[in-house]
């Protein structure tokens, strides 16, 4: 087991050698808290959008199923006729320059994977860059939009924001509730008193504490041919070799077991980096993999190879309450 597998595995299981990492974690806590009081006190150089911005993103380390709720605010927000545009760090890409605008067309590793999937899925305006102020006003330099999604980002606090979305993975939780690096919080536990909704991925109904959404299996989709396939595709029974690179592995497996299929779990690191070698698996099987991990594999794709397309759908509830937020951040463009 890696390294990083073994911290996680501390972190959501328990393990008495964490305590020796309090001292650091108490450091930790002391410099994130001063960045959010410093920014609530309006110090340092701070970009304010003129446009609404809302921040999608979580205080864990690890996936909690952005992308896809994501894809689905944008889809919401199309339907209602408002020009939709995304900024992100662009974690793994190596762009010419910053700030860079992703196209379809692009590799991974130009544009960052997470990026790619987004554009390709539903053409919005992104850009990437670490330094989140940039991208927005270098975005708004390409285009009129009416609102910007920011994909992560809630430490980023030299960027203003109007509505801030934490998602929390409902199986694994806040681990033991501890910040790095004696836990997987990347802000204490009290942070999530002062965000406007937070959202549970796996959650099969609202809780007091937040909305649920679910990620849910569409399609298998062939990564050399394009093809469609319904998801019966496989009969059940079928053994497979499972690609997950992404924040929690494990939850991709489990998604294939509900589908009734036999998977042969192949985990990567997150943002991992693929080749052919890497993929070339015995025995003999259908490869199956996320959609993010697909966009970095098309180049060299084998016809047995396929990923699993996922939409994310949250409650009713949250979507009356994103109605509502919209509808007060956009008064001019949204009549009730």
């Amino acid at each position: 087991m890696a390294m990083s597998d073994r911290l996680l595995a501390a972190w959501y299981e328990g393990h008495p050698a964490l305590t020796l990492l309090r001292p650091l974690e108490w450091l930790y806590r002391r410099v994130v808290m001063g960045k959010r009081e410093r920014f609530l006190a309006g110090e340092g150089e701070i970009y304010q959008p003129p446009v609404p911005l809302v921040v999608v993103g979580n205080i864990t380390v690890g996936g909690t199923g952005k992308t896809p709720l994501i894809l689905w605010m944008i889809e919401h927000c199309q339907r209602r006729g408002l020009r939709v545009g995304v900024v992100s760090r662009g974690y793994g890409a190596k762009p010419p320059h910053l700030p860079w605008r992703v196209e379809a067309g692009q590799g991974a590793d130009i544009a960052g994977d997470e990026p790619l999937l987004i554009v390709q899925r539903s053409g919005v305006p992104l850009m990437i860059d670490p330094d989140r102020s940039r991208a927005v006003q270098a975005l708004l330099e390409t285009q009129p939009l009416d609102l910007i999604l920011s994909d992560d980002g809630m430490q980023h606090y030299r960027l203003a924001r109007d509505l801030e979305l934490v998602l929390i993975d409902n199986a694994r939780g806040l681990g033991n509730r501890r910040c790095l690096p004696a836990g997987p919080l990347r802000e204490p536990v009290e942070r999530l008193q002062s965000v406007d909704a937070v959202l549970f991925n796996g959650a099969s109904a609202d809780r007091e504490d937040g909305f649920a959404f679910e990620l849910r299996p569409t399609a298998l989709v062939n990564l050399a041919s394009g093809e469609r396939r319904p998801l019966d595709h496989f009969p059940p029974g079928q053994a497979l070799h499972a690609v997950a690179g992404i924040g929690n592995p494990r939850r991709f497996f489990n998604t294939l077991e509900t589908l009734h299929w036999r998977p042969i779990p192949h985990g990567f690191v997150d943002h991992a980096q693929y080749s052919a070698q890497a993929l070339n698996f015995t025995p003999s099987l259908p490869v199956v993999m996320t959609e993010k991990d697909a966009v970095k594999c098309r180049a060299f794709a084998e016809p047995h190879w396929w990923y699993l397309a996922v939409d994310a759908a949250p409650s009713p509830a949250f979507a009356d309450w994103f109605d509502t937020q919209l509808m007060r951040l956009l008064p001019d463009r949204l009549l009730p």
